[in-house]
């Protein structure tokens, strides 16, 4: 219905997409520039036990003088680059779900399926509570860090340790769950084109920071000491 837009609609939404790559939405500390060779080497060994060691050695590398060899500090960065990444596909999701060509698009096919429209909208929601998942994480890990000096945290208990961590744990895999939501959405619709194959491929390169930080997390879970 929209195919005389077509070409309109795709130097838009290619335009869109340059301007969004070509910002960091990422809030994080300055790099250092004081990375030494065994900072990195943290980096990289720890990433060897996620599922896409590359791209965690690649988003993490940077922050390897701040991380030195904290796994707790490492995984609090991790969700950090997940949540970042997380927090701009929402607002890109949000503006996308909203232009014409795809409002115009907005209702269900003759079968009874959702369009590409409707499974965008829904992922806006998924996405959306999976920033919210991570922000739990995130201040979950920072209220173990007791405040001055680490003293509250050398005083927790084994159990306590295991208890926040298990929150942190649970309130991650429920961020990778509404990804992976968003991305089944469109398993069983056959039209979205140039914006479906856009979305999707976001949408996995969020799920692949969101896995690697669960991986890290639960290292630091099963290997942390309190």
């Amino acid at each position: 219905m929209v195919g005389q837009s077509h070409p309109t609609t795709f130097l838009f939404f290619t335009t869109f997409l340059f301007i969004c790559g070509t910002i960091s939405a990422v809030r994080l500390p300055p790099r250092p520039n004081t990375t030494t060779t065994n900072d990195l080497d943290f980096i990289r060994t720890s990433c060897n036990a996620t599922l896409y060691p590359d791209v965690c050695f690649t988003s993490l590398a940077g922050y390897a003088s701040a991380v030195q060899d904290s796994p707790a500090r490492l995984a609090k960065l991790a969700i950090g680059v997940s949540l970042s990444q997380a927090k701009s596909t929402a607002a890109y999701l949000s503006k996308l779900s909203r232009s014409a060509a795809v409002t115009s698009a907005a209702r269900y096919s003759g079968d009874g399926h959702q369009t590409a429209s409707a499974v965008i909208r829904d992922c806006v929601s998924n996405v959306e509570d999976a920033v919210d998942e991570m922000r739990g994480s995130l201040r979950q890990l920072r209220d173990m860090n007791g405040g001055r000096g680490g003293v509250m945290a050398a005083r927790r208990s084994v159990e306590t340790f295991r208890f926040q961590m298990s929150n942190v744990q649970t309130w991650m895999s429920a961020a990778l769950t509404d990804e992976d939501t968003c991305t089944d959405g469109f398993e069983d619709i056959d039209e979205g084109g140039v914006i479906k194959t856009t979305v999707c491929d976001r949408l996995e390169e969020v799920k692949r920071l969101t896995s690697n930080a669960l991986a890290l997390v639960n290292t630091y879970a099963n290997n942390g000491a309190p």
